[in-house]
């Protein structure tokens, strides 16, 4: 078979951006390897390639995901105006990449996808560690509230959406409320 040429390897990464947006618009059901394939445009085959399963597609997407919360945990940690503050900022729907694996990663949590569980749950304790330097661990889980009450509210955008200057303010009224509590 001279001059055939090796076929080159599907990206990785367009797949599993497929699944994310798949995960998305229609949920897991619906993500099923063929719409993966069909949404990356790569035969299933080359999907196959690199993901033998659903389940080693959902692993890898759960990666992703504790790689994006662990990079935001450790900006948290960081941020000057400490890691309450940095919570409830930053707990505004703004499509960034952590967004898109949260939202995807709850699609699997919804049907009881028990791995997918364990992450969340292990994410939120990070992220409730960190604020807990911040704040103390009395008010940590009411700043986590209030950053987890925004975030959910502007993900399922009951209602019209909330304007950008609704949001703001809200975040501001949020801000408030945690330096009386601090005292």
């Amino acid at each position: 078979m001279m001059g055939a040429m090796p076929r080159k390897p599907v990206a990785r990464g367009a797949v599993l951006d497929a699944f994310e947006s798949l995960l998305i618009e229609v949920g897991e059901r619906a993500a099923t390897l063929d719409a993966v394939a069909a949404r990356a445009g790569v035969s299933k085959g080359g999907l196959l390639y690199h993901f033998p399963n659903k389940e080693a597609l959902i692993g890898v997407l759960l990666d992703r995901l504790d790689e994006y919360a662990e990079a935001d945990a450790q900006a948290m940690a960081a941020a000057a105006e400490g890691a309450a503050a940095y919570f409830i900022k930053s707990s505004v729907w703004a499509d960034t990449p952590l967004d898109r694996a949260i939202v995807a990663a709850t699609r699997l949590a919804e049907v009881a996808h028990e791995e997918t569980r364990r992450r969340f749950a292990h994410i939120q304790q990070r992220w409730l560690d960190e604020i807990a330097r911040d704040v103390g661990p009395g008010l940590a889980k009411a700043v986590l509230y209030m950053g987890d009450g925004l975030y959910f509210n502007a993900m399922l955008s009951i209602g019209p959406a909330a304007s950008p200057a609704e949001t703001a303010a809200d975040v501001e009224s949020l801000l408030a409320a945690l330096v009386r509590l601090r005292g």
